[in-house]
């Protein structure tokens, strides 16, 4: 028999690539805490559709709601558990199903942000994997029903990097990477922590523009003054990175120095990043979509902005690195989900860091 499968979190990400895992028969059990999300997985399947090239379909689904997870003592035990919650609820959902992992389950974060360390704070480095999705535009748009805002990648660019904490290439992260490539282009990395921080980069540029501002990528492209002080926050946590020994991949399919000269002011580098990044926005359907924090906000979820551009300013403050304009987005997102401010491109202008 096939590994059981676990998609702890079935939100965006996790419903995707579990739904793809699923339609191709896989043993997957969906366990998520909305329980209308639950409700209609278990009544209706769920449902995948991307906003071009690719057919529609829903898939039957085991669903079950964190209350009801107590049932699977009595069966047989879980393989591999993806988390894909949020990051600040990775420590107790990875609890919840560590009792519940085969004796040689483990646990694969499929999440943004860096939350391998507090995986193997309950489970053990030995038990701990993680996967990027990168460029992957999906959003829970309600209950059951998973959208990408776009078709798929393919072999343009890969979607799914699999990699063990220590870098070397094993059969688990082999199997990981099958089952993912179910849903897009995927591969095994021997570079987990620098692919981890390049996507962190990637996240601190845009998620919190979005929630800050309200709007969408494309729009934030086409504002020269946002634009720019995407480069800043991109330039500060390529450096943090860079300070912390991570090899870090190409970012927007951009070299990472490239954007850290152009966030510095360099000329030439400057003139580089607008033109690969305004192309990206005038494509047909380039920036058309919301990131996931700024989906986020407009629910009225809590961000992770504390974990993405709160992580670049502690690391920096670590290594005695400062990193202001990564700071000020992280206040000012503070601010906007607490109601305190309202989304509006203004206080990313008005701090005049770029």
């Amino acid at each position: 028999m096939g590994a059981r499968i676990a998609i702890v979190g079935t939100g965006a990400v996790g419903g995707y690539a579990g739904a793809h895992m699923a339609k191709a028969g896989e043993d997957v059990i969906f366990v998520d805490f909305w329980p209308e999300n639950v409700e209609t997985m278990r009544s209706k399947g769920l449902r995948i559709s991307h906003l071009r090239d690719v057919p529609e379909f829903t898939t039957p689904a085991r669903a079950l709601h964190v209350t009801e997870l107590q049932a699977l003592a009595k069966e047989k035990p879980i393989d591999i558990a993806f988390v894909c919650t949020k990051s600040y609820d990775t420590g107790w959902a990875t609890a919840m199903i560590r009792q519940y992992l085969a004796p040689g389950g483990f646990v694969v974060s499929l999440q943004n942000c860096m939350n391998e360390e507090t995986i193997a704070g309950v489970v053990g480095w030995g038990k701990t994997l993680g996967s990027i999705a990168s460029s992957i535009t999906v959003e829970l748009c309600e209950p059951g029903h998973v959208r990408r805002a776009g078709g798929k990648h393919g072999e343009a660019h890969t979607v799914f990097r699999v990699g063990e904490v220590h870098g070397i290439e094993t059969d688990r992260a082999r199997e990981v990477c099958r089952l993912l490539a179910n849903a897009d282009s995927a591969k095994v990395t021997g570079n987990l922590w620098g692919e981890r921080w390049s996507k962190l980069v990637i996240n601190a540029m845009g998620n919190g523009m979005s929630a800050s501002t309200g709007l969408i990528s494309r729009d934030i492209l086409l504002d020269d003054g946002l634009r720019h002080f995407g480069a800043r926050l991109g330039s500060e946590a390529i450096r943090v990175g860079q300070a912390l020994g991570y090899a870090l991949e190409e970012i927007y399919h951009i070299d990472p120095e490239i954007i850290a000269r152009a966030g510095e002011g360099d000329v030439a580098a400057k003139r580089t990043y607008d033109d690969h990044r305004l192309a990206e926005a005038k494509k047909p359907g380039g920036g058309a979509h919301r990131p996931s924090m700024g989906q986020d906000m407009v629910k009225g979820r809590r961000t992770e902005i504390e974990f993405l551009n709160g992580l670049v300013v502690g690391k920096g403050k670590e290594l005695g690195m400062s990193t202001p304009a990564n700071a000020a987005l992280t206040e000012i997102v503070k601010r906007v989900e607490k109601g305190e401010l309202k989304p509006d491109k203004r206080h990313i202008l008005e701090l005049r860091l770029n």
